[in-house]
């Protein structure tokens, strides 16, 4: 998911866990609000609204079921034992209470296949067993915590289609818990808009058993607006994040933790879309809040915040007063070594270079990297990786790109082993080569473009913007490997994309047009060249203007390409020393006229 943070879980909010449905009386009228499961969940991507309706792991069936032995069990070692139905709870509570004593996840796994076959073999046809579903999902989060999210996806999408809605408030409880679990795994693997789907199919599914005013409907909104942030859907995400605050402000008192909460996502959300005066209201109105309910820390981070959203308005001494506030209440508060106070000192490093003073911006910096270098215990890799990269962004506008690469290697390294990262490191790897390209390393371009396409790929971004412009990089640093045939490939997938996702008109999309256009006429096409040129300057006088300074580039590049069409047709293709450089001067013969070069465009 390149990723925007989510806003922080309010304190006391429960865990969020990937859980199964518990029994419930026959009759009942709502769904209910769960205990935690025993199964843990991989701690990688933190949710800051957990569902508060997600369900349980059934507890023991009976007290006289026999306890679990430190010898093999019998049961397990004959397929045809399966067959009994009291083996299938017996092993589903072998697997909880092996993960409860610690022996890990690995034994429990076993017993919970074994559970799920039971289970399935002792259904009644004709009957969706609810016993079958709870096993399924605990299952899927055994898998999850080994790290094993592809196979646990097949076992989730199983159990979503065993419940019967039609059925009453249990199998609707089981659905919800389903759709949810694999709407968690689907995020774990990066395939974001698989996983609104699920989050969206679970919402559908409370409001029908709880009415859309219910405050566990509430939480589901603001966890499925979260998900559309990541993605950048932000009209849907405040769409829904409204929808929260409203059922909030219905249900709880004033000025409520749960509403500051609301507020600082709606306040990322316009913040995202460039309203500045109105994130910045709602952060102090959630600001507020937090210093009604007495939460210091939240108060603190919440000024980091509004600090962002002044240097975003150019009020960078209510900017400073604000990171200082909040660096005050850090120090105290964590000690002076937390990696909060660190990211403090980032913000005020990036306010400092925007305004010039660049001494002042190192010096910050480097505070920053001294804590990032010996990390407090409880220090999560990708605190340091978000730090690392923030940083790297000062370096390379201060010209410093050796050292912005390295801190992006540290960062990419923290990432590469913790799930649900890879657009994070997707993103890195797109911007190392873009400096490697600028600094005339295109092999180490070429490489990092190339294995962040393959990311974006596997999950599931092939058809994003972000995705477009990768593909064009990576054609760029191919043109200049001289592997034209591959960068035109790039550049033909990169311009679909750009046209579906930004339209013909976008200056990304034009920018596409301009190197195709330039890799035809290396590779000889030249005619197709022409008609790109044509297009693109069809567009322009139509609906641009012809004041941009590439119309006349690209009119004149235009001309030279038909004169040259008219002529021989074994004529030489233009080197590409010749299409790379637009500002270069070409010293021309007798026989040749004078012509403008075409340069690639990032």
């Amino acid at each position: 998911m390149p990723g925007l943070a989510s806003v922080k879980t309010p304190p006391g909010t429960p865990q969020l866990t990937l859980s199964v449905p518990s029994p419930q009386p026959a009759g009942a009228s709502s769904l209910t609000r769960p205990e935690s499961s025993p199964v843990p969940r991989t701690p990688n991507k933190k949710h800051p609204s957990p569902s508060p309706s997600r369900s349980k792991l059934s507890p023991a069936r009976s007290a006289k079921k026999p306890a679990p032995s430190d010898s093999p069990n019998p049961l397990l070692q004959a397929d045809a034992s399966l067959d009994n139905p009291d083996l299938g709870p017996f092993l589903l509570k072998l697997a909880r209470d092996t993960i409860a004593s610690g022996e890990g996840p690995s034994k429990a796994l076993e017993y919970a296949i074994r559970a799920s076959k039971s289970f399935e073999r002792c259904a009644v046809e004709g009957e969706p067993s609810l016993d079958l579903v709870m096993s399924l999902h605990v299952l899927g989060a055994i898998y999850c915590s080994l790290g094993k999210f592809e196979e646990a996806v097949p076992v989730l999408e199983r159990a979503i289609t065993v419940p019967e809605l039609s059925r009453g408030t249990d199998h609707a409880l089981a659905a919800f818990s389903g759709y949810m679990q694999l709407g968690d795994t689907y995020s774990m693997i990066g395939q974001v808009d698989k996983s609104i789907h699920c989050y969206e199919e679970g919402l559908k599914i409370q409001i029908e058993s709880l009415g859309d005013t219910d405050p566990r409907v509430g939480e589901t909104c603001r966890y499925l607006s979260e998900a559309h942030v990541q993605a950048m859907n932000f009209e849907k995400a405040e769409e829904l994040s409204k929808k929260t605050l409203e059922i909030h402000r219905a249900h709880s008192e004033p000025a409520s933790i749960e509403e500051a909460a609301d507020r600082r996502l709606m306040a990322l959300i316009h913040e995202a879309k460039g309203d500045y005066e109105a994130a910045l209201e709602h952060l102090v109105l959630a600001s507020m809040a937090m210093i009604a309910n007495g939460q210091d820390n939240e108060v603190a981070a919440i000024d980091i915040s509004i600090g962002n959203i002044y240097m975003s308005l150019c009020r960078f001494d209510e900017a400073v007063f604000s990171y200082q506030k909040a660096l005050t209440v850090f120090k105290s508060s964590k000690g002076d070594n937390h990696p909060s106070v660190a990211s403090v000192f980032v913000r005020l490093a990036d306010l400092y270079h925007r305004t010039g003073k660049l001494r002042e911006s190192k010096s910050y910096c480097e505070n920053a990297l001294r804590i990032y270098a010996k990390p407090v215990p409880g220090t999560t890799g990708e605190e340091i990786a978000s730090g690392l990269t923030e940083i790297s962004a000062i370096y390379e506008s201060v010209d410093e790109p050796e050292e912005a690469l390295k801190l992006l290697q540290k960062a990419m390294n923290l990432l590469v082993d913790k799930p649900g990262q890879q657009n994070t490191i997707a993103g890195i790897e797109a911007r190392m080569g873009v400096m490697f390209y600028m600094l005339g390393r295109y092999e180490d371009a070429r490489a990092s473009f190339e294995g962040a396409v393959s990311k974006l790929r596997a999950s599931g971004e092939r058809k994003s913007a972000f995705f477009g412009i990768v593909l064009n990089q990576m054609g760029l640093a191919s043109v200049q490997l001289f592997k034209i045939d591959e960068a035109a490939e790039l550049f033909e997938e990169a311009r679909a994309i750009l046209e579906q996702e930004c339209g013909p008109c976008h200056q990304d999309t034009l920018g596409v047009y301009s190197n195709l256009a330039a890799t035809y006429d290396a590779m000889g096409r030249v005619e197709d060249a022409i008609e790109i040129l044509e297009y693109v300057l069809k567009l322009r006088e139509e609906k641009l203007g012809i004041a941009n300074p590439d119309f006349e580039d690209e009119k004149n590049r235009l001309a030279e390409l038909l004169k040259e069409a008219g002529r021989a047709r074994n004529k030489k293709a233009k080197s590409l020393e010749n299409l790379i450089d637009p500002s270069s001067k070409r010293t021309t013969t007798k026989k040749e006229s004078s012509t403008k070069k075409w340069g690639f465009r990032i």
